[in-house]
């Protein structure tokens, strides 16, 4: 056999290994993951719950996963180690801030519509667009069809309106 023979088997049989190498690689990380657990750690199962470790045993993990939930687990059924930090994040909400002076984005828009100039009543700016009347193009129902129109043709129904009698 010659060597261009060979050559595809040879470069299949790299690939191969190659690909399980790195599988296994990824196989050791996650068990060396869940061997350093510690009670306390918040944890995320593979199937996306929240818990915080209780107890950790050989082959199975005791989950606190609220107030009188303990759940048992098998070790493999651990998806992440969290830090301290990302778990108050996702499960309490509780940014860690490490700029303490950054700008404050406001609930609502109120600190964006008010000038500096304005003395700050909220009421007069409120009151000042209800004035105005806006027209949206829509016609009242009252209103007299135009000169010309033929009376015998229905008008058009509006909004709301229904067709039964």
């Amino acid at each position: 056999m010659s060597l261009v023979t060979l050559l595809p088997f040879i470069v299949l049989i790299g690939a191969m290994f190659l690909m399980t190498r790195s599988a296994k690689k990824k196989q050791q990380q996650a068990a060396a993951m869940r061997n350093d657990m510690q009670p306390g750690s918040g944890i995320r199962t593979i199937g996306g719950m929240y818990a915080t470790v209780k107890e950790v045993n050989d082959d199975t993990v005791l989950v606190d996963a609220g107030p009188g939930v303990e759940l048992l687990f098998a070790k493999n059924a651990i998806g992440a180690v969290l830090t301290d930090d990302e778990y108050n994040r996702i499960v309490h909400g509780i940014e860690h801030d490490l700029k303490s002076d950054a700008a404050v984005v406001p609930d609502d828009a109120s600190s964006l519509t008010e000038t500096p100039d304005t003395d700050g009543s909220a009421d007069e700016a409120a009151a000042a667009p209800a004035d105005k009347s806006v027209d949206l193009g829509k016609k009242d129902e009252t209103e007299e069809p135009a000169a010309g129109a033929d009376p015998a043709v229905e008008p058009k129904k509006a909004d709301g309106d229904s067709g039964a009698k």
